[in-house]
């Protein structure tokens, strides 16, 4: 299966489980892609003593997973992409939900 998550939320529980979601997925063999979209963006900023998001972050792109930031809205939070986190493109969001058999917001 080709998951797509597209995160919007700065919710750290959510986002954290979001990534969890992911990397089971692609211990199961699935294709997963996340698009960050508008507060979704900031998530590299959501640690919390709790929910490690950024430690979620790199489990889940140590498995072979891939994560797309909304460039505008990076921009918009005078924010620049990161090697975790490279700017995209709305196309880049619209690829991701094409080629997805499935796709989760959260």
């Amino acid at each position: 299966m080709k998951l797509g998550i597209v995160i919007y939320s700065t919710d750290a529980e959510s986002v954290w489980n979001a990534f969890r979601l992911g990397t089971f997925a692609l211990k199961q063999g699935d294709q997963v892609k996340v698009f960050l979209l508008a507060n979704g963006v900031e998530c590299e900023t959501l640690d919390t003593e709790k929910f490690k998001v950024t430690e979620q972050m790199q489990s889940y792109v140590d498995a072979g997973g891939e994560i797309l930031a909304c460039g505008t809205c990076l921009k918009i939070r005078n924010s620049e992409g990161s090697e975790m986190c490279p700017l995209s493109t709305m196309e880049d969001l619209y690829n991701v939900i094409k080629h997805s058999d499935k796709v989760v917001s959260i």
